[in-house]
């Protein structure tokens, strides 16, 4: 059973690889292969592809700039998930810094391999290199569940405690690192390479508008994923050492839930992950649906400011009910 469930795996890579395969020395470059299959396979005939693909919208090299908003200085991507249209891509094959939008795959692996009921006691401090990154008041010693640090990061956004569920779910954030990789080419994002799992700024911590959509969407398969960015608060509960209980009230990151911007007329807003650290900018991914149930996916990452990042966003989810 085992080797079968290893043969179907990487069956579904090296489709994944034929779909978005780059010259190996610029993993940027998207080689005339992916063309020429996304021409014979997808466009001529969508129920050719199999597996895990078929699930997936595909994109060709030449489609990246299906875009009314020309010449801007930010990737964006808006996918019908219903219907499997690419609606909107600019630049979505670039390389873009993911900010904490990588917590996503933290997130995702925690749900694969963890339990939500788990306890975990904090064995030492978690010691940030980025001075300002955004952390919980979790010290060592406290006692809480993975459920409650899972909440802690994808809501307030918590660096700290994507290092805590990584450590949790493989021993150390090094092995973890490895997993978030070798998960993300699984999942076709070949254009992704991590070194941590919260995704403070590092040159090597990269990924593409498109890559992000693969994975958001395998995280979106799990309901207490849903829920949780789904949230516009959230109060995390814990345990000192001296055995004393501590609540910690957090809101969420994303403006929309917030109500401090508005959320276009016709669309339903179920959430998503910001990202913002000074290289990357400010970053979004988003799911919503339409009064006629249609899913969507939207992205946009690099803008300047978050009233930009806002009114950008706010562009895409609109072409979900024009």
């Amino acid at each position: 059973m085992m080797k079968k469930k290893i043969k179907i795996t990487l069956c579904f890579f090296m489709l994944i690889m034929v779909l978005l395969t780059g010259c190996a020395g610029n993993p940027f470059v998207l080689s005339d292969s992916y063309d020429s299959y996304y021409r014979q396979n997808v466009k001529e005939s969508n129920s050719q592809l199999k597996g895990m693909a078929a699930d997936l919208a595909v994109l060709s090299k030449k489609d990246d700039e299906k875009s009314t908003y020309q010449s801007r200085d930010y990737a964006d991507l808006l996918i019908n998930d219903t219907t499997g249209e690419v609606v909107e891509s600019y630049h979505c094959f670039d390389k873009v810094y993911p900010a904490s939008i990588t917590k996503v795959m933290t997130a995702l692996l925690t749900l694969e391999n963890g339990n939500m009921d788990d306890e975990i006691t904090l064995k030492h401090d978690i010691v940030l290199s980025e001075d300002g990154a955004v952390i919980s008041t979790l010290t060592k010693g406290d006692r809480v569940t993975v459920g409650q640090v899972f909440h802690t990061m994808l809501i307030k956004s918590a660096n700290d405690c994507a290092v805590l569920l990584g450590e949790y779910v493989a021993g150390s954030e090094e092995k973890f690192v490895e997993m978030m990789n070798e998960r993300a080419r699984e999942l076709g994002a070949t254009h992704t390479h991590f070194v941590n799992p919260n995704g403070l700024h590092d040159n090597n911590h990269y990924t593409t508008a498109y890559d992000l959509y693969l994975i958001f969407k395998e995280a979106v398969k799990y309901d207490v994923f849903v829920d949780t960015v789904s949230s516009k608060d959230y109060t995390m509960t814990y345990v000192t050492p001296k055995k004393t209980q501590v609540s910690e009230y957090m809101q969420s990151t994303n403006h929309y839930l917030l109500n401090e911007y508005p959320v276009p007329e016709g669309v339903i807003m179920y959430g998503g992950k910001t990202g913002t650290t000074s290289v990357a900018k400010s970053c979004l991914i988003l799911m919503t649906k339409n009064k006629e149930g249609e899913r969507f996916f939207s992205v946009v990452l690099g803008a300047k400011t978050k009233e930009a990042l806002y009114a950008s966003m706010s562009q895409l989810l609109q072409k979900t009910v024009d």
